[in-house]
């Protein structure tokens, strides 16, 4: 027997991970969202959601913006500010809240894009 076994040996079980808690519908009913919220398996499904109308510009700041490390990158590639980049932003995410679809962080942004053929995974 070496010296790590005896240590974990002498050290109590915790016992398994609580299944209860992982991954059961009460999770999602505290609003974390579950990666299936973001699959389209299908073409039906995918085209019953309501898409926001964002403009070509939007489109191309959204998808600097997700392939940059910050707004200030995205801003060079554009020749804007970062500032123009937090404006376009916060109305893309005003647009997508405003048909039930909200987007709070860059990853939101990032599923939404993908579920509305902005981009797709090829291109990442």
């Amino acid at each position: 027997m070496t010296a790590t076994s005896e240590i974990f040996r002498s050290v109590p079980s915790r016992g398994a991970v609580d299944q209860r808690r992982v991954g059961t519908p009460d999770a999602t009913a505290t609003g974390v969202a579950r990666l299936s919220d973001y699959r389209t398996v299908g073409e039906p499904e995918s085209a019953n959601l309501p898409r926001p109308s964002l403009s070509d510009r939007e489109v191309e700041v959204l998808l600097a913006w997700l392939a940059a490390e910050s707004k200030e990158e995205a801003a060079a590639r554009l020749f804007i500010s970062a500032s123009t980049v937090s404006t376009h932003l916060a109305r893309i995410r005003a647009k997508y809240t405003a048909v039930g679809r909200p987007a709070p962080t860059k990853t939101h942004l990032f599923a939404r894009a993908l579920q509305d053929g902005y981009t797709s995974l090829d291109r990442w």
